[in-house]
């Protein structure tokens, strides 16, 4: 065999082939190193989704600012929110948000129990305001203040129903995540679908904050 055929072949625009093993395409971080690599994708992608998710938040914002005064003669804010409730609902979903943080810690620790428990614990606090809002909606109806009354209501069920939309959505992405870690441990799949849940999840309160301040702090002034 000759010099020049035993010599590698060079690749000097680095086309993606391994001069080294023939025409076997280059897998890049292939083994333990490619779980990184795809979490930090993975986040990327779903970052996105969130972006996309708060553009559409943004519209019901704006919306509910331009019609939060065309009561049409119905009741207005002043007359209907109660802070004392609102003000439970926020203490619940603040804590969940930090319980949530602590799953997170506990699933980098490996830690099954600590995991479960403060996934469930996030779970409950969710279902607890959850459940605070859908009761504020049935005493508004029962009021007669329901979002057929003025624009204003369509408005303030539109934002705060979407977002309970959103809560709901998210206690269910958790009894999932507690199911499969449970059956599947913390494998890099698992961690990545954790990952995407707690932004998720954070991203809601985020969300509430900006409805606490221009829906409930605003409307009773």
């Amino acid at each position: 065999m000759s010099a020049a055929a035993a010599a590698p072949r060079a690749d000097p625009h680095q086309l993606g082939r391994n001069p080294d093993q023939d025409d076997r395409p280059i897998i890049v971080g292939g083994g333990e190193d490619d779980a990184p690599n795809k979490r930090i994708i993975v986040g990327y992608g779903f970052w996105i989704f969130l972006i996309s998710d708060i553009i559409m938040f943004s519209a019901f914002f704006a919306a509910y600012a331009v019609l939060s005064g065309a009561t049409a003669g119905g009741p207005s804010g002043r007359q209907l929110f109660h802070l004392d409730l609102v003000a439970i609902e926020t203490g619940l979903l603040l804590t969940s948000t930090f319980a949530c943080g602590m799953a997170t810690l506990a699933a980098e620790a490996r830690s099954m129990f600590w995991t479960q428990v403060a996934l469930l614990v996030t779970g409950l606090l969710g279902l607890g305001f959850l459940a605070l809002e859908l009761h504020e909606f049935s005493s508004l109806m029962q009021q007669g203040a329901g979002p057929d009354r003025s624009a204003f209501l369509s408005a303030f069920f539109a934002l705060v129903g979407c977002h309970g939309v959103h809560v709901g959505a998210g206690l269910l992405w958790i009894g999932t995540m507690m199911a499969q870690i449970f059956a599947k441990g913390f494998r890099e799949d698992i961690m990545r679908r954790l990952l995407c849940l707690t932004l998720f999840w954070h991203a809601l309160d985020i969300v509430w904050v900006g409805v606490l301040t221009v829906v409930y702090l605003l409307g009773v002034r």
